[in-house]
């Protein structure tokens, strides 16, 4: 499970540190695509292929479900960390989550969300308050 939430650097070469804890995990290769909310999402290559095989599921008579796998499927680069446990994120994934030398990785249980530091502090303070008030009828299927 991927938990906590980590404040690695951006280099100027678009390399980021993954944290420690997460690398044995990763070790044998991740999918770096882009999540909801401008974030990237970093899935385990296994865990990536589970998804991928839930969408690939899909109408491809159904037009949002096409958009979708396309969607998908062009925004996801597979990486492997260097020795040093870093990835390389394309210009575009910088560019769509507005990334900056700033950011924050946090475990999203399956897989790790990277966020623009300021990016992720706006995201905390705009629904802390959903997450303290959230009902029976949000959490139901959660907990």
């Amino acid at each position: 499970m991927f938990l906590g939430t980590y404040t690695p650097k951006l280099d100027d070469k678009g390399r980021l540190t993954l944290p420690a804890k997460f690398r044995d995990a990763l070790a044998g290769g991740l999918m770096v695509t882009k999540g909801q909310d401008h974030s990237l999402a970093v899935y385990p290559r296994a865990e990536f292929e589970k998804v991928a095989e839930r969408a690939s599921q899909a109408s491809r008579s159904n037009p949002e479900a096409r958009a979708f796998l396309r969607y998908l499927a062009a925004a996801t680069d597979e990486q492997h960390p260097d020795a040093q446990g870093r990835i390389t994120l394309s210009a575009d994934h910088r560019q769509y989550a507005s990334l900056s030398k700033e950011c924050v990785v946090i475990g999203s249980i399956e897989y790790l969300e990277i966020w623009d530091a300021q990016a992720w502090q706006a995201y905390q303070q705009t629904h802390e308050e959903n997450f303290s008030a959230a009902s029976d009828d949000i959490l139901r299927d959660i907990i």
